[in-house]
Formats: structure tokens, C-alpha cells, sequence
């Protein structure tokens, strides 16, 4: 079914995702799912006020003036969660001054960099949100696994389980082989990077941009941030560059792991809903 195309209870995914990308929830709301949208909205809008109240709302004045536009913050990982975003750009910009070309750099709160891990956290939340609701619009009328009581797997939930860790949607999903092998291979890249860069990577403020994708690895990235990141660069690197591209490419690629669970949960909950109509029409029958 394509996206523009309505369900059998009217509801049309592309407006379910359209409205969570610009309020988390809404879309649920749309569909009728007043419970589920609160608790969405407290989750995803909640983190992402309390990285603002960290932040002071100054994590876009990590970018350097030349740097600074209307569509900088389009890159990040916050972008998902566009609403906040946007409100945030209007609200805090690059600081005070910035627009009459007086900025000036300021201390960074002590509590920067959980800050930015927190709102970047609520913009991918808020990706998967956007494909919950468009999986529910889809499925709102004919579900047929729910309707026999057969268990259904839930594809952004696997998703949701790959960005945490690597490999674990696919290992929740008893594809333990792949799940390990994605594991040890994209951890391995990112520790690689990690090596190359001697930690120079694990900083948002340093390496803006890269960070968003590295920040796409989940706990292994945040993990690695935390314990050997803003380490001071008192010399040359002679590998930097090539380090902090690494660790943005396994960020990236995870992206195709979650894309795999994804799949593989979507193609179980169809065959299930499939061999279950079958079950149902020959016990009529």
C-alpha cells in the first residue's frame, strides 16, 4: 500500500507520519490511539526539554560562524523530531547577539554534553515514532494476527533494539548469528576510528556533523563518549581525519541494521497474520 493511500478506517500513513515528525504523538492521536500518543509525547518531548534545560539551549553554538545557517541543525540527530527543533532554532539560534553579528563564544554548562545526548536521543525516538505510526495506519483496519490473538512482532521496537546495540534486534529476533556478526563488526570499525582519532572523535563540540552519525551506534558510541571522550588534543593526529570518518560510517551502517530488523519483523508479522487467515478460513471451512 503506498504511503498517500488511505486505510480501510480513512487514516492515511503519510499524515500519521507527517504529524509525529512535527508534534511526537500526534499521528497516534490521528489514530485514535489517545494513550499511546501521551505517553509518546511525555517520553520523546520530555528528553528533549530536559537537553534544552541542560544545554541552556546552546548546543547549535557548537558550530563554528561560517558554519551557522537556517538549515545547520538539519544534519543532527535532532532533526527527527523537527517540532522541537524548529522551536528551538527560534527560541535560542546561535545565541545572543548572533544576529546583529556581536555573538561571542560562552562557557559551555557542566552538564553540556548529557544535554545534547538527550535531545539527540528524542530525534531518534521520534524516527521510529514516525514509522510506528505509519505501521499502525497501515494495519488499523485488518489486522489479522490481532484479531486471532497470534503474538505480532513489533518492526520498530527491532529497530529500536538494533540502535541501542548493534545486532540485538537481530538477535531478539533469534537470528543470533547475524546479530553477533553485526555486533563485532560495526564496534569494530567504531573502536578502529576510536584508535585512529586517539578519542579525538568523541566530541560533539569538536566534530560537529560526524558525531551526528556516530551518535547512530547507540550505547556503544555514548558508552565509549563517556568514559574517553573531550579528550585535549595537544598535537598533531596524524591520523584524525581517517578516524573520525570511520566511527561516522559505523554509526551509519548501523542504520542498515535497523533497517534489517525492520524487515525481517514486518515479513514475520505478515506471514504470521497470512497463515493465521488460512487457519481461520480452513476452520470455517
Amino acid at each position: 500500500m503506498k504511503a498517500q493511500e488511505k486505510t480501510n478506517t480513512g487514516a492515511v500513513p503519510g499524515v500519521a507520519v507527517l504529524l509525529t515528525w512535527i508534534l511526537p504523538g500526534a499521528g497516534h492521536v490521528y489514530l485514535g490511539r489517545i494513550g499511546f500518543a501521551l505517553g509518546a509525547l511525555l517520553v520523546v518531548e520530555g528528553l528533549y526539554v530536559l537537553g534544552l534545560l541542560l544545554t541552556q539551549g546552546m548546543f547549535l553554538e557548537y558550530l563554528p560562524p561560517e558554519m551557522r545557517g537556517r538549515m545547520a541543525g538539519m544534519l543532527t540527530p535532532e532533526f527527527g523530531n523537527l517540532g522541537a527543533l524548529l522551536y528551538h532554532i527560534q527560541e535560542f539560534g546561535y545565541g545572543p547577539g548572533y544576529k546583529e553579528g556581536l555573538g561571542y563564544p560562552r562557557a559551555w554548562p557542566a552538564t553540556m554534553d548529557l544535554g545534547t545526548n538527550l535531545t539527540a536521543m528524542s530525534g531518534v525516538l521520534n524516527l521510529l515514532l514516525m514509522s510506528h505510526a505509519h505501521r499502525e495506519a497501515r494495519q488499523a483496519a485488518n489486522d489479522v494476527a490481532s484479531k486471532s490473538g497470534v503474538r505480532a512482532h513489533g518492526a520498530p521496537w527491532a529497530a529500536l533494539a538494533s540502535w541501542a546495540l548493534p545486532g540485538l534486534g537481530q538477535f531478539l529476533q533469534g537470528r543470533r548469528l547475524r546479530g553477533v556478526i553485526t555486533f563485532v563488526l560495526l564496534v569494530s570499525l567504531f573502536m578502529i576510528g576510536c584508535v585512529l582519532a586517539e578519542g579525538s572523535n568523541l566530541d560533539r563540540e569538536r566534530h560537529f556533523y560526524y558525531w551526528s552519525g556516530q551518535f547512530l551506534l547507540g550505547a556503544p558510541a555514548a558508552l565509549a563518549e563517556f568514559l574517553h571522550g573531550h579528550a585535549p588534543v595537544t598535537g598533531d593526529v596524524p591520523y584524525a581525519d581517517g578516524g573520525v570518518v570511520l566511527g561516522c560510517i559505523a554509526g551509519m551502517l548501523n542504520i542498515l541494521s535497523m533497517l534489517d530488523a525492520y524487515g525481517a519483523a514486518a515479513v514475520s508479522r505478515s506471514s504470521t497474520a497470512t497463515s493465521s487467515a488460512a487457519d481461520g478460513i480452513g476452520a470455517s471451512a
